[in-house]
């Protein structure tokens, strides 16, 4: 729940884009309704009263057996005037009247009950409670146990206002052919009917968790030891810091990490790698800048066997100006670490930047091409309005979404969850 807080807070720029296109979209051409007021919450005021009214009810009751042993006594007078006790029977009820006030005390509290009904400081306590379990809940109980009417505004849901719908989802990075099949589902059973802002914010974060569920799945762990993981992207994708983030992580699971920095002809990007490793605890592995990468990746597969490490992290070129080169670069990295293991490399992850929004399909496109991408890394999804391509990439090409990052901090990459990933995007509340 930590990470889909920060998730929900640093999508701002995707969710504030679509909660505001969805709610001038509902607003333009929509009906302002009155909801009805919700009596659930007055039911419990009834508990404050019903205690109170029972107990004294009782308690008269008991009061009224207590002159009836009274008559019991009269048999005193019996054994005087056997006969005329009897005629007088009927009449005893008036004469204990007279012997009842010799005992002054219960005598006293009997005209003190009638008193209290007098003043208005506790029957009409239990007067109110009273008459709202009734239906009626007078303007007290109007006042305290029921909310303010609340108004929400809905449209029915037309060609023209599916067609703003699709704009809007397409001006998030959504891509056509993904908006167009978001927004026929949405229109689905529920064409002509009126929605509002929050039922189609549900409506869509339903149907972009459908299209993301096949894709969500962690990074594979197999048992060959190394597991040899090859990184690729373009500079500035988030490779390095990606790397680094998962040998750290991977690293407090209790896996042994060796780190390969095979971009060698960038040095910052080696300082950068030396610097999570050292955080980490992990050995990075470097050579002279301009180095053979695959003679690198060679020498960190000898060191990772020998040093019995589970994950082999190596990282690589992302220069896309000439693809050719890149490609023959990958290529020889590949064939390299295949004479140590010949099913290597078992993972080839494609880290890429939401900011640039499209282009991350055509760089999907060309890493396919140059390399066996099998999984994807989606960073950089607080920094952009565009969140909505990775929804676009997983409809296309249905790659596995091992990780997604928010931050630069080394919890701010988590495994991808569909659910939570759909309800930031949106702007769903809970």
């Amino acid at each position: 729940m930590a990470f889909f807080t920060k998730l929900k807070d640093r999508l701002f720029k995707s969710s504030s884009k679509i909660e505001q296109g969805l709610d001038a979209i509902v607003e333009d051409g929509g009906e302002a309704e009155v909801l009805a007021d919700e009596p659930q919450e007055v039911p419990p005021t009834p508990e404050a009263p019903t205690p109170a009214p029972e107990p004294q009810p009782e308690r008269e009751p008991e009061q009224v057996p207590e002159p009836e042993p009274e008559p019991e006594t009269v048999p005193a007078p019996e054994p005087v005037t056997p006969e005329p006790t009897r005629e007088p029977e009927p009449g005893p009820a008036p004469q204990p009247a007279p012997e009842r006030p010799r005992p002054a005390e219960p005598a006293q509290p009997v005209p003190d009950d009638p008193q209290p009904q007098s003043p208005p400081a506790e029957m009409p306590g239990l007067d109110v409670p009273s008459e709202i379990p009734g239906g009626n809940p007078g303007l007290l109980g109007r006042l305290l146990g029921r909310k303010a009417p609340r108004t929400v505004t809905r449209r029915v849901l037309d060609d023209e206002m599916l067609e703003q719908i699709e704009e809007l989802l397409i001006s998030a990075d959504m891509g056509v052919d993904t908006a167009l099949r978001v927004t026929a589902n949405l229109a689905e059973g529920r064409f002509g009917k009126k929605l509002s802002t929050d039922e189609i914010k549900r409506l869509l974060a339903g149907e972009i968790s459908r299209i993301m569920e096949p894709v969500a799945k962690p990074l594979p762990l197999y048992p060959r030891r190394p597991q040899v993981v090859l990184v690729v992207g373009v500079n500035g994708s988030g490779k390095t810091t990606t790397i680094g983030k998962l040998a750290s992580q991977f690293k407090a699971a209790g896996k042994k990490v060796v780190i390969a920095a095979g971009d060698t002809f960038r040095a910052a990007a080696v300082e950068q790698l030396q610097v999570w490793g050292d955080r980490a605890g992990v050995p990075v592995l470097t050579a002279p800048e301009g180095s053979d990468p695959a003679s690198l990746a060679f020498d960190a597969m000898t060191k990772a066997q020998e040093d019995g490490a589970d994950l082999l992290m190596i990282d690589t070129a992302g220069r896309l100006q000439n693809r050719a080169d890149l490609m023959e670069e990958l290529a020889k990295i590949v064939r390299v670490i295949r004479k140590k293991d010949e099913t290597a490399p078992h993972n080839t992850l494609l880290v890429l930047d939401a900011t640039t929004g499209q282009n991350a399909l055509s760089q999907v496109d060309i890493f396919k091409k140059i390399s066996d991408v099998s999984g994807l890394v989606m960073t950089k999804l607080d920094g952009t309005a565009k969140g909505g391509v990775l929804v676009a990439l997983a409809d296309k090409y249905g790659l596995p979404i091992h990780a997604i990052g928010v931050g630069e901090q080394i919890d701010d990459l988590a495994p991808f969850d569909p659910a939570e990933f759909a309800a930031a995007l949106t702007g769903l509340e809970g």
